[in-house]
């Protein structure tokens, strides 16, 4: 097995669920089984969100790349990064290394367009920045998949802040069920839970929906790299 390098701590709790499954993904008969991590729980990257579209905010890209760096250096075959918001400044981390790094938002656009098919329409869940940013869309609009958001993204803003201070609560369960609402009313019945924050509600799309994580997408990658069934 390969050792993969994780550019974490964005935030703690979804690195830790990340490792969590892909301890869970792997049918280990013994420890040399398990994928080998270096895991970087880096708690003190500059804010994605203020970097992007705050004024005088501190750049997370040379951060992100030391990272990396270290990352390879200590011996990872490849990278992930738990993070969707952060996969912004992906292009960097690529040029600044000589090992693969496994793309969360492309692998998760790729496995939404698998059940939707072309001309359909994918909803993404997640925070204002994501859709200013535009990450979804340019990999679903290559697939030619219509993006949707929900109408008010403020909120869902506010819940990740709030499940990465307080955890996952009732409230937050509820506001993206009306989110998950929201979207399905708009024709959206794929929807990307696109913040890995979301990836700890459990129950959180409404019915009818077909749910895709890119924390689950991420997992599967992450092994196949580790397996050596993916060299690049």
């Amino acid at each position: 097995m390969r050792t993969i390098g994780i550019l974490g701590g964005m935030g703690p709790e979804a690195t830790r669920e990340l490792m969590a499954r892909i301890t869970d993904a792997v049918d280990a008969k013994k420890e040399s089984d398990h994928v080998p991590l270096l895991v970087d729980m880096n708690t003190q990257v500059p804010c994605r969100n203020a970097a992007v579209f705050e004024e005088g905010s501190d750049d997370p890209t040379p951060v992100l790349v030391e990272m990396a760096t270290r990352l390879e250096k200590s011996g990872a075959k490849a990278l992930a990064m738990p993070c969707n918001t952060a996969h912004h400044f992906a292009a960097a981390i690529t040029e600044a290394v000589g090992i693969p790094f496994i793309d969360m938002v492309d692998v998760a656009a790729k496995a939404a367009f698998n059940v939707m098919g072309k001309g359909g329409k994918v909803g993404v869940l997640g925070s204002t920045t994501l859709q200013k940013m535009q990450l979804f869309d340019e990999p679903l609009a290559e697939l030619d998949c219509d993006v949707i958001y929900p109408k008010d993204q403020q909120i869902l803003l506010e819940t990740i802040k709030s499940i990465k201070s307080r955890g996952v609560t009732r409230a937050a369960r509820s506001i993206l069920q009306r989110a998950s609402h929201d979207l399905l009313w708009q024709g959206a019945s794929v929807q990307i839970m696109a913040c890995t924050e979301f990836s700890l509600v459990n129950n959180a799309l409404d019915v009818g929906v077909v749910g895709v994580d890119p924390m689950n997408e991420l997992v599967r990658e992450i092994v196949r790299h580790s397996k050596g069934e993916v060299t690049a």
